[in-house]
């Protein structure tokens, strides 16, 4: 391109000289020489008019060369976005469909937790630890393991409006179901089970839940990366309540001018108990008869705090389906009551939250330790976090239960568990959906009226992924 430049100024400087002579030039026209140069100039400037046809078409060709760089460019950005809309295309073309109307939806999270223990837990070692059980151990205490059965699948579904009403529901499984065996390979292979699994209907102000859902007892949960499942003091340190077939409904009963709202919570649902019968297909006494349990939680809530209050009570007949016990060691049958508040509140960087108990005969719902029988217990938790930053957070809980004794050791035996101690303390990062978490679980056990007890320690790294 320069050279093509200098040889334009070159030819530029020659036509101007050329213009100047030529007055001179016209007056020696009859002069040989003159003609001479005249012919020369003549020539000079067609070869300048051809080099001027050829760099017009040179510059064509460069024009073209640009357009097709252009029109490739745009074809490979096209072909790009084309490819980043594959994944998405073979979801909306995937033969599973709702029937109807519906839109499923999936959510869920993806749990891993690394664990070591110095003694044996209920509900099990790793993610299900709840309180030691067993002898306790001497020598070589230290044992160490992974879990995944935390992890969760939900899959939900939003359904056609139904006159005032949208319907919906949602199943809800995790990985609690036992191992697939008892051999050395079992461990690495949990079986599903069905968590939740309900039809819902709503309207403003109105929420109807048909179906196995939580009682309104179970409320207020301690955060933990490792005890999810199982939340942190569950059956042991005064956090109560299961999920049972029923009828729930939700129903706002106002706000205040300022904020201020208030709900009303109840639940109907299916009776239960351990025996005497079949603890599996609703054989036991809590089964007898139209004896169903009833919840009523009232829920207050205001800007960045709630608080609540649930009242409970059920009925279990001990003699059993067609009097399968017709006697009872103690009793022909216990009525079970409870009554539960907790509440949260997030001053700033801090989370205090927590809730207290006091029940009698709610083994069905986790109290008294997890121990069926006439037996009155009290029980509180609380749990102190801090956020130091958006990703560091630390959170210290505490928790006791403490059921009568007497009770205890009647209904239960000497080996009965007659107080339980949990402390935890918690270190947790969290990315968007991505958490992990540093844990340390401390628990005593009090077994029987002579002093003895048991405790156990947990460390647990824990990783979760919510999707």
């Amino acid at each position: 391109m320069k050279g093509l430049f200098k040889f334009r100024v070159a030819v530029l400087t020659m036509m101007v000289a050329a213009l100047t002579i030529a007055p001179a030039l016209a007056q020696q026209a009859a002069d040989p020489d003159v003609k001479s140069l005249l012919k020369q100039i003549q020539e000079l400037q067609q070869k300048l008019a051809a080099q001027q046809e050829q760099n017009q078409a040179l510059q064509d060709q460069l024009m073209q060369l640009q357009q097709a760089v252009s029109a490739l460019t745009e074809t490979q950005q096209a072909q790009a976005k084309e490819i980043e809309k594959i994944p998405e295309k073979v979801v909306e073309s995937a033969p599973v469909k709702p029937a109807g109307k519906e839109k499923i939806f999936i959510k869920g999270f993806i749990s891993a937790t690394l664990f070591s223990q110095d003694q044996n837990f209920a509900f099990g070692n790793g993610q299900n630890a709840e309180f030691p059980v067993g002898e306790e151990f001497t020598e070589n205490k230290w044992f160490a393991g992974g879990d995944v059965r935390n992890t969760r699948l939900d899959i939900g579904a939003n359904g056609p409006d139904l006159a005032k009403w949208t319907s919906g529901g949602l199943v809800e499984v995790d990985f609690f179901g036992g191992f697939n065996g008892t051999g050395a390979f079992s461990h690495q292979q949990p079986q599903l089970r069905l968590r939740l699994a309900y039809i819902e209907l709503k309207k403003p102000g109105t929420k109807i839940r048909i179906g196995q859902d939580w009682s309104p007892l179970f409320g207020e949960w301690p955060i933990s990366e490792s005890h999810i499942a199982f939340p942190l003091g569950y059956g042991s340190a005064g956090n109560v309540g299961w999920r049972f077939p029923g009828f729930y409904l939700w129903q706002d009963l106002g706000e205040s001018k300022s904020g201020v709202k208030t709900q009303l919570n109840v639940g109907v649902f299916e009776g239960s108990w351990s025996g005497p019968g079949n603890n599996v297909d609703f054989g036991t006494a809590g089964n007898v008869g139209f004896n169903p349990q009833v919840e009523a939680r009232l829920n207050v809530t205001g800007d960045g705090w709630n608080v609540y209050a649930v009242g409970h009570w059920d009925q279990k007949d001990l003699n059993g389906v067609n009097n399968i016990n017709p006697n009872p060691p103690i009793d022909d049958s216990i009525t079970g009551t409870a009554a539960e508040v907790g509440f949260s509140i997030t001053p700033g960087h801090w989370l205090v939250h927590g809730n207290g108990y006091w029940g009698k005969g709610i083994g069905q719902q986790f109290g008294a330790i997890t121990q069926f029988g006439d037996i009155s217990s009290y029980g509180a938790w609380l749990q102190l976090g801090y956020n130091f930053t958006e990703r560091w957070s630390l959170y210290g809980f505490a928790g006791f239960e403490d059921p009568d004794d007497q009770e205890v050791v009647t209904w239960v035996g000497p080996n009965g568990r007659t107080k339980n101690q949990m402390y935890n303390l918690n270190l947790r990062y969290a990315v968007g959906p991505y958490w992990f978490g540093l844990e340390w679980l401390h628990d005593k056990v009090n077994i029987g009226t002579e002093g003895e007890s048991l405790s156990g320690n947990q460390i647990a790294a824990s990783w979760l992924y919510k999707f």
